[in-house]
């Protein structure tokens, strides 16, 4: 794409140097009333030719860059979605590599220690009465 680029400036930099060769008389602009502008008709037409390309050019870099910045902003959006969904899966198996675990009555896990100061369990049935 680069050399189909290049070919182009190349056929349209020749064209303009033809162009100034068969063109290269001068010409007088009245800028206001007493200030005269005297100058050759290729770099008259070279300075219409950038009046109106650079205009189209910063719009096209602005939107290049905007469309980049959007492309940056969902492209991370993306990856911490794809983190936190990762992360999910991750406490999902822990959780299910907990649950096959033993567990003694006091709710903890079998390397864990039970609470001293938790009320002792009776062993007894129901607690309650009055029935």
């Amino acid at each position: 794409m680069k050399i189909l680029r290049t070919i182009v400036w190349v056929l349209a930099a020749l064209g303009f140097l033809i162009f100034a060769i068969y063109n290269w008389q001068p010409v007088e602009l009245r800028l206001w009333q007493n200030l005269v502008l005297e100058t050759k008709v290729p770099v008259l037409a070279l300075l219409a030719f950038v009046a109106g390309f650079l205009p189209m050019w910063a719009v096209h870099r602005s939107v290049t860059w905007g469309q980049a910045r959007r492309i940056r902003t969902l492209e991370n959006s993306l990856k911490n979605t794809a983190m936190a969904h990762r992360a999910d899966t991750t406490v999902a198996a822990n959780a299910a590599h907990a649950a096959d675990s033993p567990v003694d009555k006091s709710g903890k896990s079998a390397g864990e220690q039970s609470d001293f100061f938790a009320p002792a369990d009776s062993g007894g049935g129901e607690t309650g009465g009055g029935e």
